[in-house]
């Protein structure tokens, strides 16, 4: 989904934002007296590296695998904020201002965070904008964290990162990446190959393009026009011509199941949901950040792709 915000969220959010980064201009740039950065300088096996992660999708990875030399903080982390247009308080920017380690998503969906870290430059941080990391320009479906494997880039980067910023401890991390990915994320990898291998080209519709990477990466036919699913994100209304051809899909059964974001249910997603259930369409759900507030990325994901893993079995009997 093209992250964009509508005109007159733009200007509130550019307002606070304007007033955080001000009242941030005395904030100190220098980190720990123990600690470095990009340098490479160990900063100690006792001293955790500071952390900060735009949104907790990342945050989460991050914490774990960072285990006891990374203290991590989100600043997306409830369930009800809405990332596109969330507005930075001065605490969000002391809080980037003190981190040794910064990741935002980038792709235009957290336009605030690069404009936090410019405020408040340190040279010793590492900054990792997840776009730049797997290619994805603004303009491109910024929904990365469900592409799975974009994913397992960020995790790897993740842990390059902490390595060259804690070389003490780089076995440490590199046993904490190996674990996270062989064991901790061993149900998350198994339903998205089980899924693939048993549904791959499964017609499916969808409410927003937050859906389009996962669907990807488990080898589903998105039939819903990507103009509705992009105005959907974007929060502009949809063309007639889009709802009536989703309408049609839905009524003529072309498509096997209906996800949509539940973070992100509009009159005209709740119709569609209403017209799938009437037409015996299994509809599931995923929601733009962690749920319930606190879980784990590998949890919340399990629990979604057990649900699209259901709607299937439900929808084709296999």
């Amino acid at each position: 989904m093209v992250v964009q915000l509508l005109n007159s969220r733009r200007l509130s959010g550019a307002v606070l934002l304007a007033a955080a980064v001000t009242a941030l201009a005395g904030c100190a740039t220098s980190p720990p007296t123990q600690a470095s950065g990009a340098s490479g300088t160990p900063v100690g096996s006792n001293t955790k590296i500071a952390v900060v992660a735009a949104e907790n999708f990342w945050g989460s990875i991050a914490s774990q695998l960072g285990g006891e030399h990374a203290t991590v903080t989100s600043i997306i982390s409830n369930p009800d904020a809405d990332p596109h247009d969330y507005e930075p308080t001065p605490a969000d920017g002391r809080t980037i201002a003190a981190a040794q380690y910064a990741i935002v998503n980038g792709i235009g969906y957290d336009p605030w965070a690069p404009k936090l870290i410019d405020a408040n430059p340190n040279p010793q941080r590492t900054v990792l904008t997840v776009g730049s990391l797997v290619g994805v320009t603004e303009g491109g479906n910024p929904h990365r964290w469900y592409s799975p494997g974009d994913v397992h880039k960020v995790i790897e980067q993740i842990t390059a990162d902490y390595q060259k910023i804690d070389p003490a401890d780089a076995a440490y991390f590199d046993q904490r990446k190996k674990t996270y990915e062989t064991q901790t994320l061993a149900r998350y990898n198994q339903l998205i190959s089980d899924i693939k291998a048993k549904y791959a080209g499964t017609p499916i519709g969808a409410s927003e393009s937050i859906v389009t990477p996962l669907a990807e990466g488990l080898g589903l036919t998105m039939l819903t026009p990507e103009s509705f699913l992009d105005a959907i994100s974007e929060g502009s209304d949809p063309t007639a011509a889009d709802k009536a051809t989703i309408d049609a899909q839905i009524k003529g059964k072309q498509i096997k199941i209906y996800v949509y974001n539940s973070q992100n249910s509009t009159p005209d997603v709740q119709a569609q949901v209403d017209e799938a259930k009437a037409a015996g369409i299994p509809v599931t759900t995923v929601t733009e950040t962690l749920t319930p507030e606190g879980a784990a990325f590998q949890d919340w994901q399990v629990t979604q792709l057990q649900g699209i893993e259901q709607a299937l079995a439900q929808a084709t009997g296999k």
